[in-house]
């Protein structure tokens, strides 16, 4: 057993807040059945009440014993996906708190990949006893809006000594957030794209529906995973003249060749889960350049590039 996990599950079960390595992204772990354990976690990152937070577990069945009318989709992406990048939005258990659901009535659930995010799930689970009181709320370790971490340093960075413990866990593989997928309506919906894309989920429950009216979830808001420096999403073609007409010291995240017009340009991967994984880090670098603005050039419009699109729209500000 790996004595700073059982130490990580000890202080969670405490009611302390632990960070903690996830595929995705880091996360900022709370016991989710602990109400006051969760108002620290909200308060640390500067979360609104009402944003709900995704719950994660060590097995699939811990997990759904925290959801009631399961759907067989439920059952079928948990089987295909799970552990992975996938969060499945259910019906909540009676014993589920309103503190974790925004006051909703839909929990978002999720088994992660990375294997000290799996230990520490299990061993606080072991120190539980009660499946009610497995599940780990676990949102970005970050300021809530920011651009999330992806390794323990920016974890530190963001939050200092406001986190009883920070885990290791290397850089994170996949870079971007889970998908979500609701399973509170008649046919499922993509409320959030992510390494799970909408043609595996189509392949596994059939034509998705719409996501209009759907619950609250992480990362809905239309401003989200920005940097503190200005960042304007810039079409290829536009890019070139975009630059031109700049003022002041310029920051690029871009495919093309560097520009001496432009004081930091990171050259970005052209395949999309290349770029997914770097994101997060080169936003983070071009934000502590000292710049006026971020200039991001806008990735294709092609379904494979739907999770980058949508973090560099809501990291936008236009």
């Amino acid at each position: 057993m790996n004595e700073e996990i059982r130490r990580a599950a000890g202080i969670l079960r405490a009611g302390g807040l632990v960070a903690f390595p996830t595929e995705t992204v880091y996360g900022l772990g709370a016991d989710a059945s602990n109400a006051q354990a969760i108002a620290r976690l909200y308060a640390v990152k500067g979360r609104p009440a009402e944003h709900p937070v995704i719950v994660h577990f060590d097995t699939a069945a811990r997990a759904f014993a925290w959801a009631r009318e399961l759907p067989e989709a439920a059952h079928a992406l948990a089987a295909k996906f799970w552990p992975g990048p996938l969060t499945l939005i259910v019906r909540r258990a009676p014993h589920v708190g309103d503190f974790v659901t925004g006051a909703q009535l839909a929990v978002g659930l999720r088994v992660p990949a990375h294997p000290v995010a799996r230990e520490l799930l299990a061993v606080f689970a072991e120190l539980a006893g009660d499946v009610r009181r497995a599940g780990i709320a676990a949102p970005s370790a970050n300021r809530f809006g920011r651009v999330s971490p992806t390794t323990a340093a920016h974890v530190r960075a963001d939050l200092g000594g406001e986190v009883d413990l920070v885990l290791e866990g290397g850089a994170s593989e996949v870079g971007i957030e889970s998908t979500i997928v609701d399973l509170t309506r008649a046919r499922p919906a993509i409320l959030r794209p992510g390494r799970v894309s909408a043609a595996q989920i189509e392949a596994e429950v059939g034509a998705l529906d719409a996501a209009q009216g759907a619950p609250r979830h992480s990362g809905g808001l239309e401003r989200h995973y920005a940097p503190r420096t200005p960042a304007l999403l810039v079409a290829s073609h536009a890019f070139d003249g975009e630059i031109a007409r700049r003022r002041g010291r310029i920051a690029a995240l871009a495919y093309s060749r560097p520009d001496e017009r432009v004081a930091l340009w990171l050259r970005m991967p052209q395949e999309p889960q290349a770029y997914a994984q770097r994101l997060y880090a080169a936003l983070r670098e071009l934000d502590l350049a000292g710049c006026d603005v971020i200039l991001v050039e806008a990735p294709p419009e092609t379904p494979e590039w739907a999770a980058v699109r949508d973090r560099l729209r809501r990291a936008a500000e236009a």
